[in-house]
């Protein structure tokens, strides 16, 4: 919840800007911590979350890894400070460049999507002499049961190796001594609130590393990613996830071997609620079937509720009136799809009002951009 302080010093502050509560986040990541060592699990921070210079320093001195999903996260991650023997590297299309760098940055692990890929790995680090730890990353076929665009474990999706293409994955690594396989990878889709997704998950697990057992591979790590969502409706009632009960469902249903590590990569779950968009009201439009709210933030600054329809709670921070009026709230750029809110239930508004647009701290300033030539967004902390 925004205090009266906070919002008093906003009053100065040229909009729109992402305002970060680190005290939160200090929380958050602590009581994740606190409940993935109970189970003696290992968490990877998920870069592309939010990649924001002092949430990334909150993280590292959490001791997290870190999962990247480019070669400039592995780079920015290891420039500032994370270990490079935490540092994984996924993502459906390595370039040659960003695997060169990761290997010379003797990162600890690929998570490998084809079976062509780990050739390519295998001939670069042949190359330069390296042995590159890899993991592959399989396609479970478990629906998330979460929006069709962030949904990346059914086969349809484009993301991992398919479950008939093990024997492939089996015969190129025999053929690839620059390899060590060391586990195996999985990843179903984000904003997952159902837990009890992540126990069909835990049996499909179970069955491959059975299957990669048989085949004479014992597996040090079962990487189960992440996905974990957060309450986008009621951030200030539930702003720190349950991770006791989710890693639980894994902690139960996970058939580890001895000395087996279980891997996650969270990103969402750890930082969304500590980041708020904090924009002003331009104009007031007031018509016959619809009254406006034009912001002075837009898709530029936040992307989810256009791409997505991500739903967002959107509060005025400053009006005093008792008066309860429905607006779309919408933003300054020349597209129909600009708009963050529809029919929202708010104080009657006017023209410099404060807005916060909640739970913005996760696929929130990573993905904002110069569209319209707009200025990039700024930050503000607590």
């Amino acid at each position: 919840m925004l205090s009266k302080d906070t919002i008093a010093r906003f009053g100065n502050l040229e909009t729109p800007f992402y305002y970060y509560d680190l005290g939160l986040l200090d929380q958050t990541l602590e009581t994740c911590r606190s409940a993935a060592e109970k189970f003696g699990f290992h968490v990877h921070y998920a870069l592309k979350a939010n990649f924001n210079e002092q949430v990334l320093q909150a993280v590292r001195k959490t001791g997290f890894g870190a999962d990247c999903v480019s070669g400039n996260e592995v780079k920015k991650a290891i420039e500032l400070g994370f270990d490079p023997g935490k540092v994984v590297f996924a993502g459906v299309g390595k370039s040659d460049k960003e695997i060169i760098e990761a290997l010379n940055s003797d990162i600890y692990c690929f998570n490998v999507e084809s079976v062509q890929e780990l050739g390519i790995i295998n001939g670069l680090a042949a190359e330069r002499g390296k042995t590159a730890r890899v993991a592959i990353r399989i396609n479970p076929n478990v629906d998330a049961h979460t929006h069709q665009y962030i949904t990346t474990g059914l086969e349809e999706n484009k993301f991992g190796v398919n479950q008939w293409e093990l024997n492939s994955c089996i015969k190129e690594l025999k053929a690839c001594p620059n390899l060590k396989l060391i586990g195996i990878h999985f990843h179903i889709g984000s904003q997952i609130t159902n837990l009890e997704v992540f126990k069909s998950l835990c049996v499909k697990v179970n069955e491959l590393n059975s299957w990669f057992e048989d085949h004479g591979y014992q597996l040090q790590i079962l990487n189960v990613g992440g996905g974990l969502g957060v309450d986008y409706h009621a951030p200030d009632e539930n702003s720190i996830n349950d991770f006791e009960s989710y890693f639980s469902i894994f902690d139960q249903f996970l058939e580890r071997r001895n000395d087996q590590e279980v891997h996650f990569e969270l990103g969402r779950a750890l930082v969304a609620q500590c980041g708020s968009l904090i924009s002003r009201i331009l104009y007031v439009k007031n018509g016959l079937k619809k009254n406006f709210l034009i912001l002075d933030a837009g898709m530029t600054e936040l992307m989810r509720p256009a791409l997505y329809q991500a739903y967002h709670k959107i509060e005025n921070i400053s009006s005093l009136s008792d008066v309860q009026v429905k607006y779309d709230v919408v933003g300054p750029i020349c597209e129909s799809t600009d708009c963050f809110g529809k029919e929202v239930e708010l104080p009657e508004s006017i023209r410099g009002d404060l807005m916060a647009i909640r739970t913005a701290g996760a696929y929130g300033e990573v993905m904002s951009s110069g569209y319209n030539l707009r200025e990039r967004v700024k930050s503000v902390y607590s």
